[in-house]
């Protein structure tokens, strides 16, 4: 599990079958910069503090198996204040 910020969401017009009905959105690692794009099951906005899942338990915590992901957002985090450098 990692702890992301959510950037955007990610609107697609064109999805393969798998990901037809899911939403999306573009998390970003501030520590890194690194983006990744994840299915958020659970109604995220812009600028939330949120947990996620990787690999096979992605699919899981999508709720649906046959949903095609390697990265699901679990849940927003009430309060977090990113780590000072």
């Amino acid at each position: 599990m990692e702890i992301l910020q959510v950037e955007a969401p990610l609107v697609c017009t064109y999805r393969i079958p798998g990901l037809q009905h899911v939403s999306l959105r573009v998390l970003r690692n501030t520590k890194t910069g690194k983006r990744q794009v994840a299915v958020d099951p659970v109604g995220c906005r812009e600028g939330n503090w949120v947990f996620t899942s990787l690999g096979s338990a992605a699919r899981y915590a999508a709720g649906d198996y046959e949903v095609l992901t390697d990265l699901t957002i679990c849940g927003i985090i009430d309060n977090w204040e990113e780590e000072q450098q």
